[in-house]
């Protein structure tokens, strides 16, 4: 009897793919140098993030078929080059506006339980031949991750510049979740 839950060469490359995405988003989050700005801090944490989500998506368009999942794949991957480059044109005005000691710790303190939270979801999603379900799985706890972060951001002083970004963020991701949620629904019915 034929092994059915070999992973194919096509699920290999993608999960080799996604794992060095991964690999990368967090050390460019975690070795990004902090200041005394929240701003600054959400844009050079933020940055690996965006970064990693458009080559993820990229990654998934270049296995599956199904329709609903390339849209999706495919806006996710502008939006979030997109954002990346609107990250690095607030980058120097976030800069300029720091925050007390207190709201430093305090936001750092949350924003490290909201990654660590998404690193593990996302390095632990099952690992199958559907790789539909498998992206769906992997993406969903980085948009939750996004979403978080950036309703946490808004919560404290924030550069003005950025604060329509945090809100672009936010909406586009609580946009994407329940899309995420009924396609990963739809893929989970599907056979193989």
């Amino acid at each position: 009897m034929k092994n059915t839950c070999l992973l194919s060469q096509d699920a290999k490359t993608y999960l080799c793919c996604f794992y060095q995405t991964l690999d990368g988003m967090i050390q460019g989050m975690t070795a990004a140098v902090l200041t005394q700005s929240i701003s600054h801090n959400f844009a050079v944490q933020m940055l690996p993030h965006c970064r990693a989500a458009a080559q993820m998506s990229n990654n998934v368009l270049r296995f599956t078929q199904d329709k609903a999942v390339r849209r999706l794949a495919q806006r996710m991957a502008e939006d979030c080059a997109l954002c990346a480059e609107q990250l690095e044109d607030v980058l120097p005005a976030c800069a300029q506006l720091t925050n007390a000691r207190t709201d430093l710790r305090l936001y750092q303190r949350r924003m490290d339980l909201i990654y660590r939270e998404m690193y593990a979801k996302m390095g632990s999603s099952p690992e199958s031949n559907r790789l539909a379900s498998v992206f769906l799985r992997q993406m969903l706890p980085l948009c939750q991750g996004a979403a978080r972060m950036a309703d946490t951001a808004l919560k404290y002083d924030v550069s003005p510049q950025l604060v329509p970004l945090l809100r672009a963020v936010a909406a586009r991701q609580r946009r994407d979740i329940p899309q995420m949620r009924a396609l990963l629904g739809r893929t989970d019915c599907q056979r193989g």
